[in-house]
């Protein structure tokens, strides 16, 4: 029971600290749970690929461990892993009517990657016991959040690409969204693996500094990246004939519904009806960008 609660704790408080920043609009508990559940589930596909890749590099590299230590993690575990995360993350929200924040994305990224690193910790911490339970409370488990963090990140930023019609950043940006979690998680993973290939107390020493250097400064760019995410949070709309544009709530306005109920956001609190839409749209003469409401979407400039 302890090993379990151990196991347990950070995975249960990170995705509290995630849940509690999302001060605009609270994604719904069932689409949440159903991520976390499908993250679990990328662990087997992990596993395979990395039999497999483990094996590719045995028969390749028997005699040089150290450099089979480094590819196995930048070539097979950080890929194996992170593209299993993104593909659940892309196939279950992508065009969820629900993602509609910017830091909407960050949510859905860290439900599913810590979906994945609460099975494997559970499978480390039974194994190994209470000291690696501590260790990786405070290194793998947000390790794995800290990945995450970063392919939220750009996954909004290709969302809201695609949504402005700027598809060659949308391309950008889903590919950073897969690229540098795997090249974090392909890092994390080399300097510990490299530490234990190299066969002396000196390299292993070496290579923990390094790790906990590199997992330090991870997590201090992941909590501040989190941070400006929920505070810069804003809301992405897609209006009528083709018209796009992303605003601030503030921009937008206060409204006030058939059923009397006055609100600030997108639908109501009271019935759930959606925000009247303006029957009138305008192109932006600074960007060209087609939009409704008082501002542009696209880079704030005011209706003329």
């Amino acid at each position: 029971m302890l090993l379990t609660i151990l196991a347990l704790i950070p995975v249960v408080a990170l995705l509290i600290f995630i849940y509690v920043k999302d001060k605009n609009e609270k994604e719904p508990i069932g689409l949440l749970i159903g991520l976390f559940f499908a993250g679990m589930g990328t662990i087997i596909t992990a596993i395979i690929a990395e039999v497999i890749g483990e094996a590719i590099l045995n028969l390749i590299l028997p005699y040089t461990p150290i450099l089979k230590a480094i590819l196995l993690a930048m070539i097979v575990v950080g890929p194996a892993e992170e593209l299993g995360k993104y593909a659940i993350l892309r196939l279950m929200t992508w065009k969820n009517k629900n993602f509609n924040y910017s830091y909407d994305a960050i949510v859905y990224a860290v439900f599913v990657s810590l979906g994945f690193a609460c099975l494997e910790n559970v499978g480390y911490v039974f194994m190994n016991g209470i000291g690696t339970a501590v260790i990786r409370m405070l290194t793998s488990v947000p390790g794995h959040a800290a990945f995450a963090v970063f392919m939220g990140y750009f996954y909004s930023k290709a969302k809201f690409a695609s949504l402005t019609g700027r598809k060659s950043d949308c391309t950008k940006y889903k590919a950073l969204a897969i690229i540098i979690p795997i090249a974090l998680h392909g890092f994390f993973d080399a300097v510990v693996f490299a530490g234990e290939a190299s066969g002396s107390d000196f390299g292993a020493g070496i290579a923990i500094i390094i790790w906990f250097i590199f997992v330090i400064v991870l997590l201090v760019f992941a909590f501040i990246c989190v941070i400006k995410a929920s505070k810069n949070d804003f809301l992405i709309v897609t209006l009528p004939d083709n018209a796009q544009t992303v605003y601030r709530p503030q921009v937008a306005g206060n409204w006030t519904c058939a059923c009397g109920k006055v609100n600030y956001f997108n639908f109501c609190s009271e019935c759930g009806k959606p925000r009247p839409m303006v029957n009138t749209t305008w192109h932006c003469p600074k960007c060209g960008t087609l939009c409704a409401y008082n501002f542009c979407g696209n880079c704030g400039t005011p209706k003329q």
